[in-house]
């Protein structure tokens, strides 16, 4: 189970399903605790989330570097987006592609840590409800 965690904290936007598959197949083989892989995925994701919180906090000006976790085009539409519906688009940190770079600027435009992990979390555990759902229908 940790592995859970690890794979879902090392999440990418830029590949997105991996922490939904991870999840899926755990689920499908029936030996866990469907509640217990949820909470494991949702922290492990949400921690993943806030790790790019942190570097949007003290990194922006190192966006044209090679190494900047967000391509400086993906981070200008998150921008603008976040500028447009506020903290509530982060409800939207879960879809991929989108996600991180909204995490970033979350934490470049200063949200608050305990506003932001707040929204993240409804919106991750959301996410893996609906795949446990999906999945445990399937079985």
């Amino acid at each position: 189970m940790p592995l859970t965690a690890v794979c879902c904290c090392l999440h990418r936007g830029d590949h997105p399903a991996q922490s939904e598959a991870a999840l899926a197949g755990l689920l499908a083989t029936g030996s866990f605790s469907p509640a217990m892989l949820i909470l494991v995925a949702s922290i492990g994701n949400i921690l993943g989330s806030t790790v790019n919180w942190v570097l949007g906090r003290g990194i922006e000006r190192f966006r044209d570097r090679p190494w900047f976790p967000v391509r400086p085009a993906a981070l200008d539409r998150a921008t603008d987006w976040y500028h447009r519906y506020g903290r509530w688009s982060l409800l939207l940190s879960w879809v991929p592609i989108i996600g991180d770079p909204l995490s970033v600027v979350a934490g470049v435009l200063r949200e608050p840590l305990w506003s932001f992990v707040a929204i993240v979390a409804v919106a991750k555990v959301a996410r893996y409800l609906a795949v446990a759902g999906a999945v445990l229908s399937l079985t």
